[in-house]
């Protein structure tokens, strides 16, 4: 409720409100918000070099779209659910593919499959905040669906690894470990567990990470006499195993054929959710100052066809913008963006200069500037030094003699050089980055 001041209120004020954002979430400044706008800038531009087109839809969602396929611990644990003045079961998103699956369900007759789909958004989940995770997120969903394992499967992973090497990454720096769902489903049935049991057994090990070796053992004992990963490790004695291993180091050997190197079989990775079916893979970083999962995803063919209809196949992986700032940190990969600041600081010597100014700037942003005006009646000095502060790299001063002689002094603020050039020649200057 809104505080209100009211005859008992006056002379008693109550404390200030706190300044703090809700834990877990973040307030995004200009310059934050501009670091986070120009990372996913650059995953926009790869995204659309490779043919995927950007979607969206609302963070609210129906909780059964969730209860439906999506993580037990999820559901049950780390949602936003709560009960509309409709009383209808409501969650903010935790994550995006139930909703694109039930995007792609709704028009499945007007879609043209294959589909190369992105949507960029953010997610909620109600989770302990600490490094690399927050309770609101940022992250891209990258999927393609329509197409069977094999080639789908083999581009979606190119694409993670293109997106990081766009960046600046080398291949050295992060690492592709890759498993899948028959391949873990064969183990535990060659190691006797079945139904609920199974769940059980990927639960507990997409947790192993998070748990010390005596508890991983404890719990595993409580399932199984056999540990499906010794099964997956020494596969001749299983001959289902041995086949969904080769088919799964058979991927492996493509993908280094065309140029991802850096991926790794690894049985223990099983990604949390349940609606997935096959393939499955993280990408982890190799400097030990951020050695963690970065992101990753898989193949999740039977989610669609929870809404009615045949199975759809599909793949895909999420990106998330704190472990990408993270990984882009450690590597030293990016310089600080100066996304949508602007470019250049256009003073005033008089506040009778202002009208003149601001029709100068239009003719310079229609020319694709991005110009700030002085509206006051500071000096020019001061002028400069709110340029200086506000990280403004170019200034220049607008008024009657620039306009009788129609050029201007351009001063370039992190170095204090000066140089002379006409009117027309600035938008060539901005456009260059000059």
């Amino acid at each position: 409720m809104p505080f209100r001041v009211t005859g008992d209120t006056i002379g008693h004020m109550p404390e200030p409100l706190s300044t703090d954002p809700y834990k877990g979430v973040r307030d995004f400044y200009p310059d934050d918000l501009a670091q986070k706008e120009a990372l996913f800038a650059r995953v926009r531009q790869t995204l659309a070099l490779h043919g995927y087109e950007e979607y969206d839809a609302s963070p609210l969602e129906r909780t059964e779209l969730y209860e439906a396929k999506t993580s037990e611990e999820i559901v049950n644990e780390q949602t936003y659910t709560f009960i509309d003045r409709g009383a209808r079961n409501v969650t903010l998103r935790p994550e995006m593919t139930p909703t694109l699956a039930r995007m792609v369900a709704g028009k499945r007759r007007e879609l043209a499959f294959p589909l190369r789909w992105f949507s960029i958004g953010n997610r909620f989940r109600y989770e302990r905040p600490q490094k690399g995770r927050l309770r609101e997120f940022y992250q891209a969903d990258v999927d393609l669906i329509g197409l069977p394992e094999g080639e789908a499967d083999i581009e979606i992973v190119a694409l993670a690894a293109r997106i990081l090497r766009d960046f600046g990454a080398s291949e050295g720096d992060f690492v592709i470990r890759m498993s899948a769902r028959p391949l873990l489903n064969a183990a535990c049935a060659a190691a006797g567990l079945k139904g609920e049991a199974v769940r059980q057994y990927l639960r507990l090990l997409d947790k192993k990470s998070k748990m010390t070796p005596e508890s991983f053992e404890i719990a595993l004992n409580a399932l199984t006499l056999k540990n499906p990963l010794d099964l997956i490790e020494n596969a001749g004695a299983a001959p289902e195993v041995a086949l969904e291993k080769r088919r799964l180091l058979d991927r492996i050997e493509v993908l280094k054929a065309r140029g991802v190197s850096g991926v790794v079989l690894d049985p223990s990775i099983t990604r949390g959710f349940d609606y997935y079916t096959g393939m499955v893979f993280e990408v982890y970083d190799t400097n030990p100052a951020n050695a963690r999962a970065l992101f990753g995803g898989g193949r999740y063919d039977r989610l669609i066809a929870l809404f009615g209809g045949d199975p759809v196949p599909a793949v895909g992986f999420a990106l998330g913008d704190i472990t990408l700032a993270d990984f882009i940190e450690t590597h030293a990969l990016s310089p600080r963006h100066d996304f949508g600041k602007p470019q250049l600081y256009l003073g005033t010597p008089n506040p009778s200069d202002i009208a003149a100014a601001q029709a100068f700037a239009d003719t310079l942003r229609k020319e694709g500037g991005r110009v700030f005006v002085n509206l006051t009646d500071r000096t020019l000095g001061d002028q400069i030094k709110e340029a200086v502060k506000r990280g403004i790299p170019l200034f220049v001063a607008y008024g009657a003699d620039e306009i009788a002689n129609n050029t201007v002094r351009m001063k370039i603020l992190a170095t204090g050089e000066e140089a002379g050039l006409p009117v027309s020649e600035l938008p060539v200057r901005l456009r260059a980055g000059s």
